[in-house]
Order: structure tokens, then C-alpha cells, then sequence
């Protein structure tokens, strides 16, 4: 008897572990049927992510950049060029590339892009005009002579021209009144000359080209440089503030956008600049 009612618990211990089974197998099958669809419910998120809604509204940034704010796209999209990180060293962050024509409401991209390459070409022109080894009358051209009636090029001043390859001579006699000032202008020109002055005739000197003399030249370019770094600047910040005063009219994103895109463009105008110093610097120290 007690085998047997032993044998009958076990059947029943049996039994109850197979009800439990059939019950956790009927479950799963039933999650399985919930999550099938999930994977195209996925795909269709996905979709609308990287697709965007109709009728964005104006000024949306993603309208910069292929995209719509309201769908999410545009949000992971400056997300990432606000946090992308070159994968190997020496690598830039990505570049914004936005249409001049989209954001003209806000700022003139091609206004901004012509007063830094005013910039530019005003540093060669003083390279091409002011700094070289050789000294020719143009140089002295636009040396600015401060006066009791303002300030005036010298070529405003007086008749500039060149009596030998050794020397320059400036005529004052439309205006003798400004010679010393003249004199002054030109010794503090920082090109190395030591005018002498007889009556209202300057005479100036054609530096001999020496190695000292090349490399105040080149000293001479790097402090140019400089100067039109510090006026590209002034532009940047400029196109910036503007920028800055749409912030109630537009999305913190755009804002961001149009940033960083004048910050490239200063970028690509100072790395031109090095670029116009290394060579300079290479032409007159050999």
C-alpha cells in the first residue's frame, strides 16, 4: 500500500509539471504573436526619421540641411555635427554647408563671404605693394602722414619718383607745409628708410638688401597678417551678432547651424592667410 500511494504521488507530481509546461509554452506563443509586428512598426519609425513630415514650418533648420525639425530627423542630425569627432587624429568635424538662399531673412551669407575676402585681397595688395626686397616708388604710395588738416596717403602729399635704383624722391612743394610730416610718416613707415630733406625736396634711400633688411621684411609681413586677422574677426563677430538677433524668430538649431557655418568660412580665410605669410616669408629670407 505504501508503494503504491508513492507511485501515485509521483504520477501526479508528473502531471502537475506538464500542466505548468503546457501553461509557459502557451504564453511564450503568445508573446511571439505580440512582437511579431514590431519589426515593421520599427522599420516605419526609422522611416519617418529619416523621411520627415510635410509642411515644415519656416525657418525650420532641417530645411538647411534635408530634414524637418518635427520629425526628429534634423535634431539627431545637428546633434551630430555638434558632437562628431573625427575617428583618427588630425580629422576635422564635419562641415555645414547651408543655401545662402534659406537663411537670407537672417543674415547674407554672401554679404559676410565678400567682406572676408575684401580682407584677404587687401593683405596681398599690401604684400604686393608694401613688402618686398626691392623698394620701389609704390611703396611708398599709401604711407599714411598725419597732418594738422588729417590724415593723407603721401602720394596725395607730394610727387613720388625714382631718380636712380638708389634712390627715391618725394616733391612737397604743393604742399611745403607737410614736409616734416611727411619726413616723420616715412621713417616710421617701418621699412627700414632714413629720409633726408633739402628745402621741400625728401630724398630716400634704397636700403641695401641684407639679411637684416630681409628679415624686418619679414617681420613686417607677419605683423600685416596679424592686422587682417584681427579685421577678419571684426567680420565674424559682426555676421555673428546678427545671426544672434533672429534667436526669437528661429530654432536654437539654426542658430547653431549658421555659426558654425561663418565659423568655417573665417577658418578657410585664416588658413589662406598662412599660407599667403609662408610664401611671403619664403621670398624674402630665400
Amino acid at each position: 500500500m505504501t508503494s503504491r500511494a508513492h507511485a501515485d504521488d509521483v504520477g501526479r507530481d508528473a502531471q502537475g509539471r506538464a500542466t505548468v509546461g503546457q501553461r509557459g509554452a502557451g504564453m511564450m506563443a503568445l508573446a511571439l504573436r505580440w512582437l511579431r509586428p514590431l519589426p515593421s512598426l520599427l522599420h516605419r519609425s526609422s522611416f519617418l526619421l529619416t523621411r520627415g513630415l510635410p509642411g515644415a514650418p519656416v525657418g525650420c533648420p532641417a530645411l538647411l540641411l534635408e530634414g524637418c525639425r518635427q520629425c526628429g530627423h534634423q535634431v539627431l542630425l545637428s546633434r551630430q555635427l555638434a558632437t562628431k569627432k573625427a575617428k583618427g587624429k588630425g580629422q576635422s568635424q564635419a562641415k555645414v554647408n547651408i543655401s545662402a538662399a534659406l537663411v537670407e531673412d537672417i543674415i547674407n551669407l554672401e554679404e559676410t563671404n565678400e567682406d572676408m575676402q575684401a580682407v584677404i585681397e587687401a593683405l596681398k595688395e599690401d604684400f604686393s605693394r608694401n613688402i618686398s626686397v626691392r623698394t620701389s616708388p609704390g611703396a611708398l604710395d599709401h604711407i599714411t602722414v598725419v597732418t594738422k588738416d588729417g590724415k593723407f596717403p603721401l602720394n596725395q602729399l607730394g610727387q613720388i619718383s625714382q631718380k636712380s635704383p638708389q634712390l627715391i624722391i618725394v616733391n612737397m612743394t604743393s604742399f611745403p607745409e607737410s614736409t616734416a610730416a611727411a619726413m616723420k610718416a616715412i621713417r616710421e613707415s617701418g621699412m627700414n628708410l632714413n629720409p633726408e630733406v633739402d628745402g621741400t625736396m625728401i630724398r630716400v634711400p634704397v636700403p641695401k638688401v641684407t639679411r637684416e633688411h630681409r628679415e624686418n621684411l619679414a617681420k613686417l609681413a607677419k605683423q600685416a597678417t596679424n592686422k587682417s586677422k584681427e579685421a577678419l574677426r571684426k567680420v565674424r563677430s559682426k555676421s555673428i551678432s546678427q545671426v544672434k538677433k533672429s534667436k526669437s524668430k528661429v530654432s536654437e538649431d539654426t542658430i547653431y547651424l549658421l555659426e558654425k557655418q561663418i565659423q568655417q568660412m573665417a577658418d578657410e580665410v585664416v588658413a589662406e592667410m598662412d599660407k599667403l605669410l609662408a610664401a611671403k616669408t619664403k621670398e624674402l629670407l630665400g
